[in-house]
């Protein structure tokens, strides 16, 4: 409840906000981050628009510009690689949000590390130098990378220092 004005006070008014469309919706969730035409549609519809505005939204986005499929392929796919997954996690990540296999494939083979240094920066990361003699936590190391999404070739290569000699 406002309280009455005090003298000499001007009662402000609250500014009405305007509803907006649903391209000002969508440029609003691209503004944030990437997003892959089925999740911007999925955003959207769930914001209360309808399928057909939505889809218009979402077509006037990417024929401007500011939605990519391929742009949110390589940003998703450079931070899931930096956050430690590997190219399997990635590939099915990419999958769930509907992009095409072309699309997939450019955006891992963007990457310029090489997924078993990753891999074993990783397990360097979380295990440290005490992998060497110890079958135990090589294991752990191993469940980790596969659970993560790396290959078993970048696993063993990983976790076997054959890439790295100055490490093992």
């Amino acid at each position: 409840m406002s309280q009455p004005p005090v003298d000499g006070e001007v009662p402000r008014r609250r500014r009405q906000r305007r509803e907006q469309t649903p391209a000002q919706r969508a440029l609003g969730l691209l503004v944030r981050r990437e997003h892959s035409r089925k999740e911007l549609l999925l955003k959207l519809q769930a914001r209360g628009i309808s399928h057909e505005e939505a889809t218009s939204a979402v077509e006037q986005m990417a024929d401007a510009g500011w939605q990519s499929n391929a742009r949110f392929a390589e940003s998703l796919t450079r931070n899931r690689a930096m956050q430690g997954y590997g190219p399997l996690h990635i590939r099915a990540e990419l999958v769930a949000h509907g992009l095409e296999s072309d699309l997939i494939r450019q955006a891992i083979d963007s990457i310029e590390e090489n997924w078993s240094q990753l891999a074993h920066e990783l397990i360097q990361r979380r295990f440290g130098d005490t992998l060497r003699h110890d079958p135990a936590r090589q294991r752990k190391a191993a469940d980790l990378l596969l659970r993560r999404g790396f290959t078993r070739e970048q696993m063993r290569q990983a976790i076997s220092g054959d890439l790295f000699d100055e490490d093992f």
